[in-house]
């Protein structure tokens, strides 16, 4: 059986580690699959109301293995390594009514920079660095680099890391905006456990239509916005989750969420 993808859920957090160590935690064929599958796994899951992507030892993940693409007998070709692989991966991420949190504790370079990126929360460990890699070896950034990178950090410090392919550490990449925080190393994975528990214990529907709503805020006007977040408003509105929070700010306590 294929362990490239170790799941393990806990109080309704499902962790998702890349494990291919000795490669950098880099993307085969099996790999790919095997990560969109436990995607769908978690998207039905309605135990699962958060989840954790992160790396097995040094690196968070290196991208493509470029021994699969230089290798005649195994490589599939780059329009299906983008169309079956990497962009399934990025639609199920930004589709998922759940959130996404990137625990990015090494290196996470080309497509596994991206992928961190295209997560609701991204965390990481002072280790960590983000390499757009893709110039040092003659291609462009896939895995929807061009579209989070530029919005995240804007069009002149994207154009300059997707061309120069500059490392980007932990502490810059927090400065620029690329990344929510970082973490040193001692307290790395409680930082990511807690943060990963508390997004669990908050109103789930109420996050998915925040995630519906940024989606969409790339492309709209204004007034389409605005016209949306009354729909996802009322939407929201009649949720259990939204009774509760009421319930409980009127009542001096604590709220009880449970994702319905």
């Amino acid at each position: 059986m294929d362990s490239s993808i170790l799941l393990n859920i806990q109080d309704q957090v499902a962790y998702i580690k890349f494990n291919r160590p000795k490669k950098y935690n880099s993307f085969n064929r099996e790999m790919a699959f095997n990560l969109q599958n436990t995607l769908d796994d978690c998207i039905k899951n309605d135990e699962v109301r958060a989840i954790v992507l992160t790396g097995e030892g040094k690196a968070f993940c290196a991208g493509q293995d470029l021994q699969e693409i230089t290798d005649p007998e195994q490589n599939p070709g780059f329009k299906k390594i983008l169309d079956d692989h990497y962009n399934p991966i990025i639609t199920r991420i930004r589709n998922v009514e759940k959130p996404v949190i990137a625990a990015v504790n090494g290196v996470a370079a080309g497509a596994g920079a991206n992928i961190a990126l295209a997560c609701d929360i991204v965390v990481a460990s002072e280790e960590a660095s983000f390499i757009q890699a893709f110039s040092k070896i003659g291609l462009i950034p896939d895995s929807a680099g061009t579209f989070f990178l530029p919005r995240l950090i804007g069009f002149q410090r994207a154009s300059a890391l997707a061309m120069l392919g500059d490392k980007v550490d932990a502490v810059e990449a927090e400065r620029m905006g690329m990344i929510y925080k970082y973490f040193s190393i001692e307290t790395f994975h409680e930082e990511v456990e807690s943060l990963a528990k508390k997004v669990s214990k908050m109103p789930t529907k109420a996050l998915a239509y925040t995630k519906k709503a940024l989606n969409k805020s790339f492309n709209n006007s204004l007034e389409e916005q605005l016209a949306l977040e009354s729909e996802y408003q009322i939407a929201a509105a009649s949720t259990e989750d939204y009774e509760e929070g009421v319930a409980a700010f009127m009542e001096k306590r604590k709220p009880e969420f449970k994702g319905k």
